[in-house]
């Protein structure tokens, strides 16, 4: 996946999380694209915190040049489990920011307000785990409550599931300690309490926080505009400075 030489750029390298799919991206991704940046959007396996953070550090060998990892939700807890000398800077968007020994359960619950356990339904898999499934009636309130209903029936029927295993899977890595982060989320998250992010955010010793008012879990798709602007700021930060003319 190589970058078009001509362009100084960094690849944006964009995760997903649970109940959601790689198209949950396109707004940004044609913003980006349309403001000559090279994309990836990752289709993460959503099955457990070592082995996507192990097909994702794959996929960033494959990538040329410096990276800007991107993460939604559940993919906070992947790209906080990669590291490589490509990345340089990391953006959380209404994601999860672990570290060492956390898990998406027991961060999630640090602050009251998550509602998702009540809307999941399970499907049990041969090797005793299961596949979890936000039930497409309560999926526009719990998840995209800042899209349409319509925009939101789609997103329900698409969702790809995540198992119950990964989600209590306890982080290994913290790679926000040693590369640059941003983030953005919404105040009205009801997967991932507000007061989660911004401790989170605060603990990362994050570059710029943005809190958006009304923003759901998904608000990085009504708000594109607002996430491609957190994300190219960071990938302005790897600029190299231009020298000043005498």
């Amino acid at each position: 996946m190589t970058a078009s030489p001509t362009t100084r750029k960094p690849t944006v390298v964009l995760v997903h999380g649970a109940f959601a799919e790689s198209a949950s991206w396109s707004g940004v991704i044609a913003r980006l694209v349309e403001h000559g940046h090279p994309v990836v959007a990752v289709a993460n396996p959503l099955r457990g915190v070592r082995t996507d953070a192990a097909y994702l550090a794959g996929l960033l060998d494959t990538v040329d040049g410096d990276v800007v990892l991107v993460a939604h939700s559940y993919g906070g807890m992947v790209t906080s489990n990669v590291h490589s000398d490509r990345v340089r800077a990391m953006v959380f968007i209404g994601a999860f920011a672990p570290d060492v020994g956390d898990s998406a359960a027991t961060l999630s619950a640090r602050s009251p307000g998550s509602t998702l356990a009540e809307t999941l339904e399970a499907v049990p898999l041969p090797d005793g785990d299961a596949d979890l499934y936000i039930r497409q009636e309560r999926y526009h309130a719990q998840f995209a409550a800042d899209s349409s209903a319509a925009d939101a029936a789609v997103m329900a029927a698409t969702q790809r599931p995540i198992t119950q295993s990964a989600l209590e899977e306890p982080s290994a890595g913290a790679a926000w300690r040693t590369v640059p982060s941003w983030f953005l989320f919404g105040a009205e998250d009801r997967n991932i309490p507000a007061a989660v992010h911004r401790f989170m955010a605060d603990r990362a010793g994050s570059r710029r926080t943005v809190e958006l008012a009304g923003g759901s879990h998904t608000v990085a798709i009504p708000e594109a505009a607002q996430a491609v602007a957190l994300i190219e700021e960071a990938a302005a930060s790897l600029a190299p400075a231009v020298p000043a003319q005498s």
